[in-house]
């Protein structure tokens, strides 16, 4: 078992505990340095670079929410599961709209109300974090019912 990350550079620590890094996937040659044992890659199209670690994808357009709701939920929990005792990173392209997204719902797992997690996530990850309204109902919708 590898000892979870820090808060900082893109680490958001959950109420619960858990912690996850937010990533862009764009700009991974930022934290290549500080490998994850685990991502979740939210790309449109699988990603056309080597992941050197285990990762699941999950087909997500920029701008919109994932293609397949269950497979983003399940791939939700695992992070939120694996962020407890390993070091997780969830990325897109810029690491702000599907990454704020899905970090958001991560945060309605750790207790934070689905009405209140945009807002969390825009305090304690990025202030610019799921950017679209289409992204924002998701995490409402969603958020209300993973419990």
């Amino acid at each position: 078992m590898t000892t979870p990350w820090g808060p900082g550079a893109g680490v958001v620590e959950f109420p619960d505990g858990c912690r996850v890094r937010g990533v862009g996937w764009r700009h991974q040659q930022r934290w290549s340095h500080s490998r994850p044992d685990f991502s979740l890659v939210l790309l449109g199209r699988r990603p056309e670079f080597d992941v050197p670690w285990p990762y699941r994808w999950v087909r997500w357009p920029d701008f919109t929410g994932p293609r397949d709701r269950d497979d983003a939920v399940a791939a939700i929990w695992e992070v939120h599961e694996r962020g407890r005792r390993e070091r997780v990173d969830i990325g897109c392209g810029g690491g702000v709209g599907r990454t704020g997204t899905a970090l958001a719902l991560v945060a309605v797992l750790a207790g934070v109300p689905s009405g209140e997690a945009v807002a969390w996530v825009r305090t304690h990850y990025r202030r610019r974090a799921v950017e679209t309204p289409a992204q924002r109902r998701w995490v409402v919708r969603t958020g209300g019912t993973l419990r």
